[in-house]
């Protein structure tokens, strides 16, 4: 069974009529202009493009999107459903030193860099240096080409660890990565990336939106990478066992992709300048329930395998989100369950 496909298929007509219907009062704003996106080739940016493009054909707004990526030739070989739209442009570069594409770009969408700890432990300085200079340099970008709203794709891992006693962490949380530990160097980055917005945003008046961003499933999600979700999905469609490498016990929570595409383009459009949104699913379960979750929804009845015994008075690790914050201020919900969710990314990967 292929598991990863060299060539995806598109995401179901399903979940773009979900995403439509939820943001249909959005788009005006983008009718006839243009938006900038980086990280536009990976699991943000393929859903954030998958439903440009279906806006842009359901509600006629002949917009146009620049895309920044590495590798143009490998995404029109992954994803040509996407890269053969001639409303998507694919510029080569590299996020920190980009040639500046002409003209006025009212909108630009910084998604790139990956969580994946390719560059850390090892390499620290690498994702340091991506995340930061990256994001200057989209700034630099913006602030030239005249950019009104500009969105940031940051992370919950800005509040460092997550106190055991905190079910649900808030935006007003003040904790910090462990600038000591060459492991928070993903954290840090995301940290400043927020800060270099709020310099920006202060000197030139752009608005800057940061959605703080947690843990996601769906079509376009890596299999075979440092995600339990995905992983526990790659075992079950083999068979089993799913193997949990920890212990079981961590909290966490996971927020379909439909409805994370919906939480973005209403934080870009949306959301008052440098005032951070939590995006994410605050329906917690343990790692442990997970699996059990992904097993009853792919192939009840296969193994799980659990690697360690939990220890006792060990505190318990959570990185669960409060959207109390989304669900006021920008009226957003969360429409699809776990089980759906698992359901249709098993499914989009036996395309």
């Amino acid at each position: 069974m292929t598991i990863i496909p060299t060539k995806t298929p598109p995401v179901s007509p399903h979940d773009l009529h979900y995403i439509l219907e939820k943001t249909e009062h959005l788009w005006a704003e983008l009718r006839g202009r243009r938006i900038f996106i980086t990280g536009g080739t990976g699991f943000f940016g393929c859903w954030l493009l998958e439903s440009f493009l279906a806006a842009n054909q359901a509600f006629d707004l002949k917009a146009q999107a620049i895309v920044l990526t590495r590798a143009p030739s490998q995404f029109r070989e992954r994803c040509p459903h996407l890269a053969i739209s001639p409303s998507i442009e694919l510029l080569e570069g590299d996020v920190r030193d980009f040639s500046f594409p002409s003209g006025e770009f009212p909108f630009v969408i910084h998604a790139a860099t990956e969580s994946v700890p390719k560059h850390t432990p090892t390499q620290p300085e690498e994702m340091l240096s991506t995340i930061i200079g990256g994001t200057r340099r989209c700034l630099e970008f913006a602030e030239a080409r005249r950019t009104k709203k500009f969105l940031l794709t940051s992370s919950g891992a800005v509040y460092g660890p997550q106190p055991s006693a905190m079910p649900h962490i808030p935006e007003e949380y003040r904790g910090a990565p462990n600038a000591c530990d060459a492991g928070s160097v993903y954290g840090e980055g995301k940290r400043m990336a927020e800060l270099l917005c709020a310099i920006s945003g202060a000197r030139t008046g752009m608005e800057c939106k940061i959605a703080r961003c947690f843990a996601f499933v769906g079509p376009h999600l890596a299999l075979d990478a440092h995600f339990a979700i995905g992983n526990f999905i790659r075992d079950a469609m083999r068979g089993g066992p799913i193997l949990i490498h920890g212990d079981g016990t961590p909290m966490r929570s996971y927020m379909y992709a439909a409805d994370l595409a919906v939480w973005l383009w209403t934080i870009l459009f949306l959301a008052p300048s440098m005032h951070p949104f939590n995006v994410g699913s605050d329906h917690d379960l343990t790692i442990r329930s997970l699996a059990e979750e992904v097993a009853s929804a792919i192939q009840p009845g296969i193994e799980i395998h659990v690697a360690r015994h939990p220890e006792a008075d060990a505190p318990l690790q959570r990185y669960v989100p409060s959207i109390h914050a989304a669900r006021k201020h920008l009226r957003l919900s969360e429409g699809i369950s776990l089980r759906d969710a698992i359901q249709r990314t098993a499914s989009w990967h036996r395309y």
